[in-house]
Formats: structure tokens, sequence, C-alpha cells
């Protein structure tokens, strides 16, 4: 039996000449599948770009939003519930369920009234609305206060203490190392000086009457003298 491609001679070169004429479609159609995923890719690149610009955008006009809008730290009183001051005198609001954690802030009156927001976890204090304390809110002490009939207040955490005023101090042996210790010296004393004694010279003039006659009577035996070696000398001749 003859093999298939002896009866049909032509069949080879028909195969070449599709294949040749199919190549160019091919080629043309990985292009622009080549050039359609290069598109894809610049689109999808500039569109998360711009997602990114957006998102940065909202989140700093969110931040803004957020630091220029104060937080509050409780609901509004919307159940009309109120508190009565029954103590015998006013009672202290504090900024904070703790009489010894937080300051003052203000006072109210014996009978007087103020919307209550909420209470402490220990339901000791009740937060109320209070215009003169930070942010519009303070506690009094539950036992000095009475609640309007059916109220029911939510739990409210209680805010951070204040940071004490640090007030800086010297260690007091450090101090005392640092101070100078003054000496005990005698100042100098001031001492008169001797008296100053003056020569005293004898005056010739004052001299007394006996020298005089010592210098006669020495010139008189010179005199005799004199006269003896005179009178000596003739006897010679």
């Amino acid at each position: 039996m003859a093999p298939l491609h002896q009866n049909n001679p032509n069949t080879t070169e028909r195969i070449k000449s599709a294949i040749k004429s199919i190549r160019p479609i091919l080629h043309q159609s990985h292009s622009l599948l080549d050039n359609a995923i290069k598109t894809t890719w610049r689109i999808l690149l500039f569109l998360g770009m711009i997602s990114l610009l957006f998102s940065h955008t909202i989140t700093v006009s969110t931040a803004a939003k957020q630091i220029d809008e104060p937080t509050p730290t409780s609901a509004p009183n919307t159940s009309g519930a109120y508190i009565t001051v029954i103590y015998i005198e006013p009672i202290n609001v504090r900024s904070g369920p703790s009489s010894f954690d937080y300051p003052v802030i203000g006072s109210i009156p014996v009978g007087g009234t103020a919307p209550a927001i909420g209470r402490s976890p220990a339901g000791e204090w009740i937060q109320i609305s209070f215009p003169a304390g930070p942010r519009g809110i303070g506690w009094v002490y539950a036992y000095n206060v009475k609640l309007s009939p059916g109220a029911l207040l939510p739990l409210v955490e209680p805010p951070p203490t204040p940071v004490p005023d640090v007030t800086a101090t010297a260690n007091p042996t450090y101090v005392a190392a640092l101070q100078p210790v003054p000496t005990s010296t005698r100042k100098p004393t001031f001492t008169a000086p001797p008296p100053l004694e003056l020569p005293t010279y004898a005056n010739p003039n004052d001299e007394p009457a006996g020298g005089l006659q010592i210098g006669w009577i020495i010139i008189g035996l010179g005199v005799v003298g004199l006269m003896g070696m005179a009178i000596s000398s003739l006897r010679r001749h």
C-alpha cells in the first residue's frame, strides 16, 4: 500500500501555505495582546496613583476634622435625669470621681439641680452637666444628691487624673556642701606707735661758772711753769 503523502502530493504544500498565511495573523494577534496587556498595566497604575492620592487627602481632612472638633467624654443627657442637692450646705463639683485625685471646679447650692449624665463604676459619684467645668461636665458625690425618679444612668469611665506641677527641689546635702563657710579670722587691730623722742642739745651759754674757773687755773699753772723754766735757765748762766 502506498503512503498517504504519495497519493496526495499537494497536501504538504497546502499545509505549508496555510501555516504561512496564519503566521502573520498570529503575530499580529500576539502584538495586539502585548499592547493590550501594557495598556491595562498603565491604566491600573494610573488608577492606583489616583486612589492613593484621594485616600491621603481624605485621611488628612479626617484628621484635621478630628483635631478641630473636640471629642465629647459622654453622651448628652437625653433621658431627662437630673440631681437635686439634699446636703445641708453647698456641695463641691469636681473634675473627676474622687475627693483626692481631682480638683474642685465649682459648687452647687442647697436645693440646686443639674442634669445627670452618668455614674462612676462603683456608683459613688454622678457625672452632671456643669458648664463651668472642663468640656462642660463635672462630678458630684452621690450621697449628697438625690436622683430624679426612674433615672437610669450609664456607666462612665473616670477621666485621667491631672498631672501635678513638679517643683524642682535641690538636695539639702548638696546645697549645704556648696555654701561657703565663713572662717573666724581676727580683724587687724591698730597699734599706736611709740612716742617720738626728740634729741636735746645743751646750750654753751648755759654752762656753769665752774668750767671757766678751771680754765683759769690751768692757765695759771702754765704761767708758773714757764716762770720756773726761765729762772732755771738764768741760774745756769
